[in-house]
């Protein structure tokens, strides 16, 4: 009787214990992992979510950039560290959905080793292509790309981003034989875009927007759920028959898996409600990114439905590339 009674008083004291420091968390500073280098999207988002809940929350949250491998070295940082609350990651469909098949190397789960806490939003692609090319609207394009004698080239931001697969998988669909070029990074793909070296790209719409309102690009189309706010004459693949080509590059906070419930729902509580700050959406909406109001159940189930959705694409694009 004593051994059970003691038995049931430490059992107690340790279903206490998680309950306890959830609900004084965060006592200390949170590291908020980017697994891309500064001044991408990732870093973007990752250091406005930090400073929205260092207001909210007390306790400062910090942007800790670990770039490399697709966003899977910083990934496997977040993966590998105690569930506490006190080491995040802003997750995305390029390290944990794209590259992880794409590859083959990563050391965790995109979907089992991690905590998904809140979606922040998604940057559709556009197929962009260059005005000395003479094609103003979709059609166009594809009677000029099924007209050419040889592969049409086409631009992405690199190997193993959702550009590189939507461009291919839009190639699959129309029939059209295409030639990726990749590119270390949006930046130089449009810098090269706007040049008029390469005329044809399909790349996060918000690298190329401002070139499009200048004249310089034309955008054919969208991938996006709806035709975007400033950009109401730029059709969605929905509406150009491919109902199926509606994702983007899109990010979400994570934390390793485990990561207690009060946390979990804490953090989802206080993103969210960042994310509808009039100013926030403002930038946003400014920065093409679609955001989408989502509860923790929603986030897991978008990872899941996104990865059993992309991953065979990109498993398949890897084995031809071999």
């Amino acid at each position: 009787m004593r051994f059970t009674l003691s038995a049931t008083v430490a059992l107690l004291a340790t279903c206490l214990t998680v309950p306890s420091a959830a609900q004084e968390w965060p006592a200390k500073p949170v590291r908020l992992v980017a697994p891309f280098s500064a001044g991408g999207a990732s870093d973007t988002l990752g250091r406005l979510i930090a400073e929205g809940l260092t207001k909210a929350l007390g306790q400062q949250f910090f942007v800790d950039n670990r770039g490399g491998a697709a966003g899977m070295i910083g990934s496997a940082v977040v993966a590998a560290a105690d569930p506490d609350g006190y080491t995040l990651l802003v997750s995305g469909n390029a390290s944990h959905v794209i590259a992880p098949a794409f590859y083959g190397t990563a050391t965790y789960d995109g979907v089992k080793s991690f905590t998904h806490i809140a979606y922040l939003g998604g940057v559709p692609a556009g197929l962009l292509v260059h005005s000395s090319l003479n094609v103003n609207n979709y059609r166009e394009f594809l009677a000029w790309a099924k007209a050419e004698n040889k592969p049409v080239d086409y631009v992405s931001s690199g190997t193993a981003t959702y550009g590189y697969l939507f461009g291919a998988e839009l190639g699959r669909k129309e029939g059209l034989v295409l030639n990726h070029i990749p590119y270390k990074g949006a930046g130089p793909a449009m810098l090269d875009l706007v040049a008029g070296h390469v005329r044809v790209a399909t790349i996060s719409y918000s690298t190329g927007a401002p070139h499009v309102r200048s004249g310089t690009l034309h955008a054919l189309g969208i991938s996006s759920n709806e035709r975007l706010p400033g950009f109401h004459d730029v059709p969605t693949f929905k509406e150009l028959g491919h109902p199926d080509l509606t994702s983007g590059s899109w990010f979400a906070i994570s934390g390793p898996a485990n990561l207690p419930a009060p946390i979990v729902s804490k953090l989802n509580h206080e993103i969210r409600k960042i994310l509808q700050e009039p100013d926030i959406r403002q930038r946003l909406e400014r920065d093409t990114f679609e955001a989408r109001d989502m509860s923790v159940a929603e986030v897991q189930k978008f990872f899941v439905s996104e990865t059993a959705r992309w991953a065979p694409i990109a498993k398949a694009l890897s084995a031809s590339a071999k």
